[in-house]
């Protein structure tokens, strides 16, 4: 799954008026994470907890069986916390990653937030659908991933 135009647009806005979840969101979210997982989820900023929520419900509004799914949408931006970036910041990368121009440091941190997210919840020992969605929700599924479960998380992301 390649982030498009519209895809960039709708997280925009969704970082640019992104509240903090509230405590039954809160506890929602903490009913889908394994403990390891907990303080990377807590460690994100507002709109990537909500977006990560967001992405999680409508997982469990397809296959609500599949708590495996959740967490993958859940924690898939996780990777972003390690770039530290604000919105001007987040726009900036994205414009930079979509022109495919060079880019340093917190810019670099930020469009490479799959590996560097996969590789935390890999430690924390989340299951491989967790691991391999995060690293590669902006490339091609992977082998170990059913096609059916990727379209599903893809489509969760693209909402």
């Amino acid at each position: 799954m390649s982030a498009g135009l519209p895809h960039l647009v709708r997280r925009f806005f969704g970082v640019l008026g992104a509240v903090r979840l509230s405590p039954a969101e809160q506890a929602e979210a903490s009913r889908l994470l394994e403990p390891p997982e907990r303080d990377l989820f807590w460690g994100q900023r507002p709109a990537d907890q909500r977006h990560g929520l967001e992405c999680a419900r409508a997982v469990l509004g397809r296959c609500p069986g599949r708590p495996d799914l959740a967490r993958a949408a859940l924690l898939h931006d996780i990777g972003k916390r390690h770039a530290g970036l604000g919105v001007a910041g987040r726009t900036t990368a994205a414009t930079l990653g979509v022109l495919h121009l060079p880019v340093k440091g917190r810019f670099a941190a930020y469009l490479g937030h799959g590996p560097a997210g996969a590789a935390d919840l890999a430690a924390a020992g989340a299951e491989a659908v967790v691991v391999g969605f995060a690293r590669h929700h902006h490339g091609s599924r992977p082998d170990h991933i059913p096609a059916a479960d990727w379209e599903e998380l893809c489509r969760a992301d693209c909402a």
